[in-house]
C-alpha cells in the first residue's frame, strides 16, 4: 500500500488483485463484510481534498485500486516500483473471466436505463460468464431510504457475491458507502465509466494514450461539454498538490537527516 494524497492506495497490479480476491473469497469471507474497493485516480483524490465527508468515504474502502497512470506514477517515485495501473474496465473484465467458471455471482448497479442489461449481455457472450443474476439502474437523484432498502433485498434476493458499481465520482463510491448498510455482500466494486466502455456507448482511449497518462485528454475530446470544468480543475491540482507533497516530504527527510 502507498499513500498518494494521504490516500492509501493498492501498490501491485490487476492480476495480484484478482488473486487476492479469488483466494479471500476461497477461504470463505463472510458476506456480513461488504468489502470496499474503489478504481479510482486523481479525480478521487481531488473531490476527497475538497469534502471531508467523501475523504472519509474513501478512506473507508478496503482497497483503493489506482485508475490512473498519474497516481502510479507518484506511488512508483514513493519506492512501489512493482505498483501498475487498475484500470476499472480491465479490472472489471479480468474478475468477470477469472469467475466464469465459479459459483460466484454478480450484479451489476448503474448506468442509464438499459446499459446494464446490455452489460450483462457482452458478459454472457463475450466473457463467457453466465452468473450475473440481476441489474439494476439507479436514478439519477438521491434515493430514499426505503428505496435502498429494497434494492437491497432485491441483491439479497439474488444471491450477489459481488456488487458492481459503474456510476461517476463521487457519487459511485457513496453509493457503495451507503449501500453496504442495506446488503450483504463479499464485495462492492465501483468501476465509474467501465459499463459504458464494454457496452460500447464511450468510446475508450487508445492504449498507448492510456500508457502515457493522456486518457483524461482523449474523454476531454469525445466529451467536452460534459467534462472540461471537471478536467480544468483536476490536472492543475493534482500536479500543485503532489509537487508540494513531495517537496515537504522530501525536505522532512533531510531535516530528520
Amino acid at each position: 500500500m502507498v499513500f498518494v494524497l494521504n490516500v492509501p492506495f493498492y501498490d501491485r497490479d490487476i492480476p495480484s488483485a484478482v488473486a487476492q480476491i479469488l483466494s479471500e473469497m476461497r477461504s470463505g469471507a463472510s458476506r456480513a463484510q461488504n468489502f470496499r474497493i474503489s478504481a479510482t485516480g486523481a479525480h478521487g483524490l481531488i473531490e476527497a481534498r475538497k469534502s471531508p465527508a467523501f475523504n472519509a468515504v474513501i478512506q473507508d474502502f478496503y482497497i483503493n485500486l489506482p485508475d490512473g497512470m498519474p497516481v502510479v506514477w507518484v506511488g512508483r517515485l514513493r519506492g512501489h516500483k512493482q505498483m501498475r495501473r487498475c484500470y476499472g474496465p480491465d479490472f472489471f473484465k479480468e474478475l468477470i473471466v477469472a469467475t466464469a467458471n465459479t459459483p460466484i455471482n454478480h450484479f451489476f448497479c448503474g448506468g442509464k436505463e438499459g446499459v446494464a442489461e446490455e452489460l450483462q449481455a457482452f458478459c454472457r457472450t463475450r466473457l463467457r460468464n453466465e452468473h450475473i443474476t440481476g441489474t439494476y439502474s439507479p436514478p439519477f437523484r438521491s434515493m430514499t431510504d426505503q428505496e435502498m432498502e429494497e434494492l437491497g433485498r432485491r441483491i439479497s434476493k439474488a444471491g450477489a457475491d459481488i456488487i458492481w458499481i459503474g456510476l461517476s465520482t463521487p457519487k459511485q463510491e457513496a453509493f457503495a458507502h451507503r449501500l453496504a448498510g442495506y446488503v450483504k455482500a463479499h464485495y462492492i466494486i465501483t468501476v465509474g465509466a467501465a459499463f459504458d466502455f464494454h457496452t460500447g456507448r464511450i468510446k475508450q482511449a487508445p492504449r498507448w494514450m492510456q500508457s502515457i497518462g493522456m486518457e483524461w485528454f482523449f474523454r476531454l475530446l469525445t466529451e467536452p461539454r460534459r467534462l472540461y470544468r471537471r478536467y480544468f480543475e483536476i490536472v492543475p491540482k493534482f500536479i500543485f498538490l503532489n509537487i508540494k507533497e513531495f517537496f515537504y516530504f522530501y525536505l522532512s527527510k533531510r531535516h530528520i537527516k
